[in-house]
């Protein structure tokens, strides 16, 4: 294999951005060969858009096939390579069938709607160890994350004793909820800024921090717009180690927050407004708070702005990397299976707001599917003829490029 023939399921939002990437010059590995979608608008909306980023670009227009039927086109022979960019119901659907065909998937996010759902999924990849499945977790190639990442991992820091993030910089108007019957309903979404916009955050919460045990989370539904969903949530979890953390997110703010602040035995990290910093205290807190004979001493601590190598390359970094892994071995950004764990918590955060009560993760999977069933048979999804719009928006300067 010299290049990667890849196919896109979906080509709403992401997927014609996925399609775009293909054909500029970003992702030189991949030879975009079939799209698919339901709607033939959003085909030739696509193949329209892939002319002109040729030409833009000075590159060969490539011979793209069209399908309005995924496994028609997964079972055509054509691929070596798929992503998958439908709404979020229908993500392990697409990537069982790619998997059991032996096609290599990258998955969007969320990996599904419910743990259960996902397990499955995961099942069957393990049973097709020879086909690479990936998450499209984009936000792990930041270099402000992956700075943390290395630096809560390495120990320096010592044990976490309390983490929070406040991620309140998702404003959305009414218009974005209105433009697709599918968004912010149980039946078609599934959720809703848990679900569309904070996989991400979740996703980097626990690749930095770990899983917590415990989960007590107060969801709004419908706060701040005319939907069924959540649009506004606080949570509060613990760890294992005894470590508490809050999860904040909306929206509804505006101007919003993004501040992730990890607070361990040495010192603190801060993330607010793309930049890293670390206070580090000159005797850690759990040896100073016993060997001190002043009463209102702190452990002395100095600050710095932590360096990173400044490269983000988002979904070109992990698509990037998706196709280097089947040409040369080279390592995933992530792997499929670990879309479980953020979906994980956003599960946890919606059982525990149903129940009004913590639950302890890991939950009754069962219990939450029963409960998210209860709430898709009366979603006021809007009907259409089964065919989506056909406006897609550039998703290309969105942080984290939700759908």
């Amino acid at each position: 294999m010299k290049k990667v023939k890849v196919g896109i399921i979906g080509v709403g939002n992401m997927g014609s951005g996925h399609a775009r990437m293909f054909t500029n010059g970003s992702c030189p590995d991949f030879e975009l060969t079939a799209i698919c979608d339901i709607n033939p608008d959003r085909l030739a909306a696509c193949l329209k858009m892939i002319e002109g980023e040729c030409a833009k670009n000075g590159r060969d227009l490539p011979e793209v096939k069209t399908f309005t039927d995924a496994i028609e086109m997964l079972d055509a022979g054509i691929l070596d390579a798929v992503t998958v960019a439908v709404p979020h119901y229908s993500h392990p659907k697409y990537v069982i069938a790619a998997i059991e065909r032996g096609i290599h998937v990258v998955c969007e996010k969320p990996a599904g709607v419910y743990t259960k759902q996902v397990r499955e999924m995961n099942a069957v990849a393990d049973q097709h160890p020879e086909v690479t499945f990936a998450m499209m977790f984009n936000q792990r190639t930041d270099c402000v994350y992956r700075k943390m990442k290395e630096i809560i991992s390495s120990g320096r820091l010592g044990e976490i004793k309390r983490v929070n993030w406040i991620i309140t910089n998702w404003y959305r108007p009414q218009c974005y909820y209105d433009s697709g019957a599918w968004r912010a309903t149980w039946s078609g979404e599934g959720g809703g800024v848990l679900l569309n916009q904070c996989p991400h955050q979740l996703d980097l919460w626990q690749w930095i921090c770990g899983m917590p045990v415990k989960v007590d989370a107060h969801l709004h539904y419908g706060k701040w717009h005319d939907i069924e969903v959540e649009d506004d949530v606080s949570a509060y979890v613990e760890y294992a180690n005894g470590a508490t953390g809050v999860f904040i997110t909306s929206t509804g703010d505006a101007p919003g927050t993004n501040r992730f602040e990890i607070l361990c035995d040495k010192g603190k990290l801060v993330c607010e407004d793309g930049k890293l910093t670390l206070d580090e205290n000159t005797v850690a807190e759990s040896e100073f708070r016993v060997t001190t004979k002043s009463s209102f001493s702190a452990p002395e601590h100095h600050k710095v702005s932590v360096e990173t190598d400044g490269k983000s390359p988002q979904h070109v970094g992990v698509f990037n990397a998706f196709a280097g892994h089947l040409l040369r071995g080279e390592p995933l950004v992530a792997d499929g299976r670990e879309g479980i764990n953020g979906l994980t918590i956003s599960n946890a955060m919606h059982l525990s707001s149903w129940l009004g009560h913590p639950v302890e993760v890991p939950f009754d999977e069962e219990l939450y599917y029963e409960e998210l069933m209860k709430r898709v048979r009366t979603s006021r999804r809007k009907e259409t003829d089964g065919i989506e719009s056909s406006a897609v928006a550039d998703t290309s300067g969105s942080y984290g490029g939700s759908k």
